[in-house]
């Protein structure tokens, strides 16, 4: 014995044969519209699911049901895009970001380099006492212990240390003349 169907059955069996019917069609409109097939078949199965949770919209004629399902497609559609548009742009800006990151890498590598090279001229006690105090994070007095020398002495040293570095540097930056 068979029970009769509910209107809610009925119409989900509409949708479901408005859906299959509509579906092969509805593939190729995507298709027609995007780059990547993978791309029309994710998109056709997020026409799917709208349909399927809006089930209650659909219209029950043929036709018009066709044009509902258009419809949500082409809203589908219309957000991939965006998101595809939002995506580039986003890969645009994190694009031109990281060649500026780069570019200050290098400014600040050849900065690096020129300030290392100056601390390797220095006579190697300046030099250590510099490296300790800027590079190991010790005081000038603490850095003087290490060395062996009094606080006051290190504080000269470290005086001296910084003038030949500036004028190293300073010589450094100055163009050559011929």
């Amino acid at each position: 014995m068979r029970a009769d169907r509910s209107p809610a059955a009925a119409q989900g069996l509409a949708a479901a044969a408005a859906v299959r019917h509509n579906g092969p069609d509805l593939l190729s409109y995507l298709e027609r519209r995007v780059a990547d097939r993978a791309d029309a078949a994710d998109l056709l199965a997020e026409t799917f699911l709208i349909a399927w949770r809006r089930v209650d919209a659909i219209p029950a004629d043929d036709q018009e049901a066709r044009m509902w399902l258009y419809g949500v497609a082409r809203n589908v559609l219309a957000n991939h895009r965006r998101g595809v548009r939002r995506s580039s742009e986003m890969a645009g800006r994190l694009r031109v970001e990281v060649e500026r990151v780069a570019r200050l890498e290098d400014a600040t590598s050849s900065s690096s380099a020129r300030v290392q090279d100056a601390i390797d001229r220095l006579p190697e006690p300046l030099a250590e006492l510099v490296r300790l105090v800027h590079w190991d994070g010790f005081g000038i007095g603490d850095a003087g212990d290490l060395l062996g020398v009094s606080a006051s002495t290190a504080r000269g040293r470290y005086a001296r240390a910084r003038e030949l570095l500036l004028l190293e540097l300073d010589a450094r930056t100055q163009p050559t003349e011929r």
